[in-house]
């Protein structure tokens, strides 16, 4: 499609007097009011922009099809989702398998275990495993992009399922992926890790598995969920591509892998807006920028 030299142009100067998105906010409205909602242009938008935060939780219900296409059975599909919430809540009571004091997100990990028929029994209960500390993770920061406990639920449910059934093959060969990027990017980088033993010790369970939940604020994290939601797990590589050549100069005076471990486990909070910007520019430049989607 070509580039219209006019929509260019106002781009531009939105951006300029600092109303960037005032057009993409615009054709999201178009595509939200198509009915039934068109999917596939619904991802497109995603992965090529921001989503507004005004509309972000809606359409990554659509997307994670916990809401239908059509308006016309929204309100019936999100009765049956409380229903069903209330429910699988009520059996865990009832079972004792919670009191007053469970957290919020352990309750969700229960009723996730409740319904995927993994619920040990209560006199079989051990601390979490990996999985499941990797669903307690994204749970606590739903938790703090979604007020709602029904939605938020499900938005971790559907969440989890969606990635793990369509990335769980990609995700152990994400690391490799991250290895070609940063040679291409920064190639003496590279080679330090690769020196000090550190490559085959980077925090990839944070960043492949639990998706950078807790290790970018919400404000952050909600953009590269965004691309994730709506189809790419290799937007993940470019984060933790950005995430090292960001904070290059303290990486290169450490020489210890546990050391480089701790700090990109634990790294700075600053500056996250710009590394997620600075990361989703990098996915677009080696794996394209998707079609207009209006």
């Amino acid at each position: 499609m070509a580039e219209d030299p006019q929509r260019n142009f106002r781009s531009a100067y939105y951006e300029k007097v600092g109303f960037r998105g005032v057009e993409e906010k615009k054709s999201l409205e178009i595509l939200l009011k198509d009915n039934p909602l068109d999917v596939e242009k619904l991802c497109t938008f995603s992965q090529r922009f921001p989503l507004p935060s005004m509309y972000r939780i809606h359409v990554w219900k659509v997307l994670l099809g916990i809401l239908p296409p059509h308006s016309d059975s929204r309100a019936l599909v999100a009765g049956y989702r409380r229903d069903q919430y209330e429910d699988v809540l009520e059996a865990l009571q009832v079972m004792r398998f919670l009191h007053g004091a469970t957290p919020q997100v352990e309750v969700y990990l229960r009723m996730f275990q409740l319904e995927t028929q993994k619920l040990p029994r209560r006199s079989d209960l051990s601390p979490p495993d990996e999985e499941d500390e990797d669903f307690l993770a994204i749970g606590k920061a739903m938790e703090e992009i979604v007020g709602e406990s029904v939605d938020c639920y499900w938005l971790i449910k559907c969440f989890v399922i969606q990635f793990n059934n369509k990335f769980g093959d990609s995700i152990p060969h994400l690391p490799k992926s991250l290895e070609h990027y940063l040679s291409l990017e920064d190639s003496r980088l590279l080679a330090h890790l690769k020196s000090c033993n550190a490559l085959s010790k980077l925090p990839y369970n944070l960043w492949f598995r639990r998706c950078f939940a807790g290790c970018f604020p919400e404000s952050s994290l909600q953009r590269v969920w965004d691309k994730v939601i709506s189809g790419s797990c290799k937007v993940l590589v470019f984060v933790a591509v950005e995430v090292l050549l960001s904070y290059k100069i303290m990486l290169m005076g450490m020489n210890k892998p546990e050391a480089i471990f701790q700090f990109l486990n634990n790294m700075p909070q600053e500056n996250t807006d710009a590394i997620v910007t600075k990361a989703i520019d990098l996915w677009h430049k080696y794996c394209g920028t998707p079609m207009h989607s209006v």
